[in-house]
C-alpha cells in the first residue's frame, strides 16, 4: 500500500501471520505476534491495538481462557482510541460474558482478578462493573445499575 508507514506494515505483516497462525490452531504462534502488535502498536496505532486485543479474546475463548479473555477485553477498552471503539468494547465485553456464562464458567472469574481491576482502576464504572462482576462469579446476589446502558445490558447477560 502506498503511503503506509513502515510500522503499520509491520503490524499487518503480524496480522497476517497470526490469523494464518489461528486458522492452523497454532496459538502460541498466533498470541506470540499479538503480543507483538500490541507492544508495537500500544502509543502509535490505537485501533490496532484495539483490534489486536480482541483477536486475542477469541484466542483465549477458544483455549477456554476466560479470565485472560475478559482481561485483554478490559485492556482493549481501557485503552479505546475513541468513544465508539469504547461502547464497541463494552458490547464485545457482553458478548464475551454471555460466552463464558453459557459454557457455565463464570465461576472463574472469581479467583484471582486483581490484575483486570488494577487495569480498569482509572475507569470509575468499569471498575465497578469489574468489582459487581466477581461479586456474581462468587455467588453473591448482585442488582448493580451502571451509567452506560452497554454496561447494564452485559451485566444482565449474566443474571438475567
Amino acid at each position: 500500500m502506498k503511503g503506509m508507514s513502515e510500522g503499520r506494515e509491520r503490524i499487518a505483516a503480524l496480522f497476517r501471520e497470526a490469523l494464518e497462525a489461528e486458522n492452523r490452531n497454532d496459538f502460541e504462534t498466533a498470541k506470540r505476534k499479538l503480543d507483538e502488535i500490541l507492544h508495537e502498536s500500544l502509543h502509535v496505532e490505537p485501533e490496532l491495538y484495539f483490534e489486536a486485543c480482541f483477536r486475542l479474546v477469541d484466542i483465549f475463548l477458544q483455549e477456554d481462557n476466560y479470565r485472560g479473555a475478559l482481561k485483554c477485553a478490559l485492556r482493549a477498552i481501557v485503552r479505546a482510541p475513541s468513544e465508539d471503539h469504547y461502547r464497541l468494547g463494552l458490547k464485545r465485553l457482553g458478548d464475551i460474558l454471555t460466552i463464558i456464562k453459557k459454557e457455565d464458567k463464570l465461576s472463574e472469574l472469581a479467583e484471582n482478578m486483581e490484575p483486570a481491576l488494577k487495569l480498569v482502576e482509572g475507569d470509575e464504572e468499569l471498575y465497578r462493573f469489574v468489582q459487581a462482576l466477581i461479586r456474581l462469579a462468587r455467588g453473591e446476589k448482585v442488582s448493580e445499575k451502571f451509567a452506560l446502558p452497554e454496561l447494564n445490558e452485559a451485566f444482565e447477560s449474566l443474571t438475567g
